[in-house]
């Protein structure tokens, strides 16, 4: 049985990678071969954004301890896990997609060599105009925002692909799509 590929979805905040995925995983729904991960935070969930699994700092140490993740990251003062239920997914030909992080970027190219990247790329005016959207960040704390995303322009590698997520999310979204289904079967 051919085993699947590994999605890892990258991209700067406000880069709208969140969006996509979603999007992209409501089209798919129906497709039999495609999965996404759910990642394990320790942050409560939001009503808005990703739908992720909320664990208490104490069940996110016992997790890591038991050896539940395959992959695992701390940032800007949360802790994420992928848990390693992907692993009988891709076994069983699944391409599973996850959203990774820039920071544990060549950590997961180690773990998955075969991986294909993903890397969400917006314009600094979009992703100014994002950020001020959501609310969440002072000014100053958009402008750090917009300066660590410069380090995305640092990353090259054979397995990445970059999609330009600038314009509608139907346009975007269709190219994700595509980028996730190429060689499989419904």
């Amino acid at each position: 049985m051919r085993k699947g590929r590994l999605f890892y979805v990258i991209g700067p905040s406000g880069s709208g990678k969140d969006t996509l995925m979603q999007y992209a995983r409501e089209k798919l729904a129906a497709h039999n071969k495609i999965v996404f991960a759910h990642r394990y935070i320790t942050r409560l969930p939001e009503l808005v954004g990703e739908n992720h699994i909320h664990l208490s700092e104490a069940e996110f140490a016992a997790k890591e301890r038991q050896g539940f993740f395959t992959m695992q990251w701390d940032s800007h003062g949360l802790r994420y896990g992928i848990g390693k239920e992907i692993n009988f997914w891709l076994a069983q030909g699944f391409n599973v997609v996850i959203n990774g992080s820039r920071e544990y970027f060549t950590t997961a190219l180690e773990k998955e060599p075969d991986m294909r990247v993903v890397l969400i790329r917006t314009s600094t005016d979009a992703l100014r105009e994002r950020l001020k959207k959501r609310q969440r960040e002072t000014d100053d704390e958009i402008e750090r925002r917009l300066e660590r995303a410069t380090l995305f322009n640092r990353i090259h590698h054979p397995n990445v692909t970059f999609l330009d997520n600038d314009g509608l999310l139907d346009d975007s979204g269709a190219a994700f799509i595509n980028l996730l289904t190429e060689n499989t079967t419904r």
